[in-house]
């Protein structure tokens, strides 16, 4: 799940600029927003970068990170809504039809599913091979119907590897002990992105320090760096070696650049970066001093997106910054609760985010017309 960290917090009717049909997940989902979003890009410039805002997914307990194909007519996503495993499990809808198929087989914990650009392709990340992978599920359905709850974060499990699914053909494409998870595909479908712990349980995880064996020894994200591998999962590659939590990292739209989120090694801090697909010209586009994640280019590629909780902890709202961080983050969301995980639709017209609405709702996906010319301005790149 590009969906995460040691903040702890993470984690349809879709009507469209293209005239799709509505996506009905649930029969019993209630109706739609439809009004539009002002947001205000500073005092004296008011700027109209959503409107047409309509909650996509309805049902289980949660739901968030959808991920396009692309011709923009499906989403992968990953959702809480299995009656007897009540960790997250992958699913594909069809945007046109509101068709919901379930791609993982409903074992263990599966994340961030990306969709190859062949469009068959469906790649995630799965404990299902964990050994324990049952227990674990069934332990945590008797922790929630005890009646007990704790703050929700999300789990860096050792077993996850990352998988891709080709019809009814799952190949596993890693094998190390580790977290492998946050995987996405090149444009061009010959190389994957991910994120990566495994350093802390192989042979090199003699090079740590006493101190810093002790972190990941609580936080297992401490450990996590960028890497990149051929689709077959050949030719594996080390991009970061920073100490603290390296993740989420997506290709440039022209496969030149990655993009990805940097914590402080004692996590209370995150950036936005972009780097060369080789790791070289590694750049901070963000300098908020505070929890910015979770970016995405714009088809355009000349901005990203992502979120901030820069006007409260606990509110996180999306923002855009230039694609070379030369000018000023602007606010795109103004609303109380939690928006985050957003995704530009390949056209770049249509908005997709993963939305909490305070603290006694779920998160769902939402969606909205996103207005191009309006971010170009209030970036001053026209």
């Amino acid at each position: 799940m590009k969906y995460i960290f040691i903040i702890s917090t993470l984690l349809l009717s879709s009507c469209s600029q293209n005239s799709k049909k509505p996506a009905k997940l649930d029969a019993h989902a209630p109706p739609a927003m439809s009004t539009g979003m002002i947001i205000e890009s500073s005092a004296e410039n008011k700027q109209i970068f959503l409107t047409n805002i309509n909650q996509l997914t309805f049902a289980g307990k949660r739901a968030g990170e959808g991920y396009f194909s692309p011709d923009g007519t499906q989403i992968v996503f990953q959702t809480e809504r299995l009656d007897d495993n009540p960790f997250y499990q992958i699913f594909k809808m069809d945007l046109e039809l509101g068709d919901v198929e379930m791609i993982s087989d409903g074992i263990g914990k599966t994340t961030c599913p990306w969709i190859h650009p062949d469009g068959q392709q469906i790649l995630y990340s799965s404990t299902h091979l964990d050994t324990q992978a049952q227990q674990k599920q069934q332990d945590e359905l008797d922790f929630r119907a005890s009646g007990k709850e704790r703050r929700y974060s999300w789990d860096y499990d050792d077993n996850y590897d990352i998988f891709v699914k080709n019809g009814d053909e799952l190949k596993r494409l890693t094998t190390q002990q580790g977290y492998d998870a946050e995987a996405s595909f090149s444009a061009d479908g010959k190389w994957i992105a991910f994120a990566s712990n495994r350093n802390a349980y192989n042979d090199k995880a003699a090079n740590m320090t006493k101190e810093e064996a002790k972190i990941f020894a609580i936080d297992k994200a401490f450990m996590l760096d960028i890497f990149i591998m051929k689709a077959d999962g050949s030719e594996v590659k080390q991009l970061t070696t920073h100490r603290g939590y390296d993740g989420g990292p997506f290709f440039s739209p022209d496969d030149k650049k990655i993009v990805w989120r940097r914590f402080s090694a004692d996590g209370k801090r995150a950036e936005i970066y972009t780097m060369n697909i080789d790791g070289s010209d590694k750049k901070q586009l963000t300098h908020t001093n505070n929890m910015s994640w979770s970016p995405f280019y714009h088809p355009s590629q000349q901005y990203i997106i992502y979120t901030s909780n820069k006007n409260g902890f606990g509110n996180f709202e999306l923002y855009i910054v230039d694609a070379q961080g030369e000018h000023e983050p602007v606010r795109v969301t103004n609303m109380e609760g939690f928006d985050s995980l957003p995704v530009f639709t390949p056209t770049g017209d249509e908005l997709y985010w993963t939305r909490k609405k305070d603290s006694n709702s779920v998160s769902q996906i939402y969606r909205g017309n996103w207005n191009h010319q309006a971010a170009l301005k209030a970036l001053n790149l026209q």
